[in-house]
């Protein structure tokens, strides 16, 4: 048995390994270049956002947070009895802790979902002490693909998907629907999801919050290139690459880039990728949403508004959605 479960580990290894090279070599073929954000988050590149959550200028952590603690009584009135809490990219569990206090009586399953296995099972080897009556059982996987829930979960009479830290926001609004509606597949009939989401507001905010005086951001963004060098055998030399974040005003998003500095060709599982001075990748999009419009996309793939819950300034939003039908 531990030697069947040693061969699926490191065939799964493999298998991530082989999707990573894929899509960095097709985003850098790509014209303009991009890579997707989610390579942004192995341990280092999780560890690093931890950070950012904690930067005086990034207010989305704590506006969720203050949120969650004031409203975490009625949040928790959407989780049936006997409910299993599903939470999507999940990473650090601090503010699932707030909804599991408030609905631990409720809930016979916690299911940590998130792409860096390390974080999720160190956070809920730290969890199942500070709550020895609840199931914790996390899961490895892609949250925009479909995945297997434990048995555990799948026998509750109903799953309440959580999707908080504004992490919707990184996905194109199409992408928004396809993960809607994949979420709706594993959840299940009656499910509810509750979702959090960065709000529109004044450029000079957003646009301070992904530039912080520290510099954490850009390490955050430089580490994508360190993860190529480590996995891929790449050649990036970080000095010759710059972060680049500003507000997209017409399509209401921060975009995230990284800039190089001078004409250069760089070496990547193999390939060689040419660089223009001032050429970018591509590696994030933080899309800014009112209520109304994520209850469009909602609406359009099955699930209707059921609350909603904002902070004091209106900065964040956190909205729960019942699935229809």
């Amino acid at each position: 048995m531990v030697a069947a479960v040693a061969r699926r580990r490191i065939a799964l290894q493999n298998l991530e390994v082989t999707e990573f090279e894929t899509d960095v070599l097709d985003g850098l073929g790509a014209t303009p270049k991009h890579i997707p954000a989610k390579y942004f988050y192995d341990a280092t590149g999780s560890m690093l956002f931890e950070r950012i959550t904690e930067l005086p200028e990034y207010y989305p952590t704590r506006c969720e947070m203050r949120i969650l603690q004031s409203q975490s009584a009625e949040i928790a009135k959407l989780i049936p009895d006997g409910a299993a809490l599903v939470e999507f990219g999940s990473g650090s569990s601090k503010k699932a802790r707030i909804l599991l206090r408030a609905a631990a009586t409720r809930l016979s399953a916690y299911v940590p979902v998130d792409i860096c296995g390390e974080m999720i099972e160190r956070e809920a080897a730290e969890l199942r002490p500070d709550f020895p009556r609840l199931k914790v059982l996390p899961v490895t996987a892609d949250i925009c693909k479909p995945f297997r829930l434990p048995d555990e979960a799948k026998v509750a009479p109903v799953r309440v998907g959580f999707f908080p830290g504004s992490t919707i926001g990184n996905f194109e609004p199409h992408e928004v629907s396809s993960f809607l509606r994949n979420a709706a597949h594993i959840l299940g009939r009656g499910a509810t999801i509750i979702i959090g989401v960065d709000l529109i507001k004044p450029s000079e905010i957003l646009n301070a919050a992904y530039n912080d005086s520290e510099g954490i951001t850009a390490q955050f963004n430089l580490n994508l290139l360190t993860r190529i060098n480590r996995e891929l055998g790449g050649t990036f030399k970080l000095n010759t690459f710059e972060h680049h974040a500003f507000f997209n005003r017409e399509r209401h998003r921060i975009e995230m880039h990284l800039a190089s500095l001078k004409r250069q060709k760089v070496r990547v599982a193999g390939e060689t990728i040419e660089f223009r001075a001032g050429e970018t990748i591509h590696t994030e999009n933080s899309y800014k949403y009112s209520a109304e419009s994520l209850g469009a996309l909602a609406r359009g793939v099955g699930w209707l508004p059921v609350g909603a819950w904002t902070d004091s300034r209106k900065y964040f939003l956190i909205q729960a959605f019942k699935l229809i039908g």
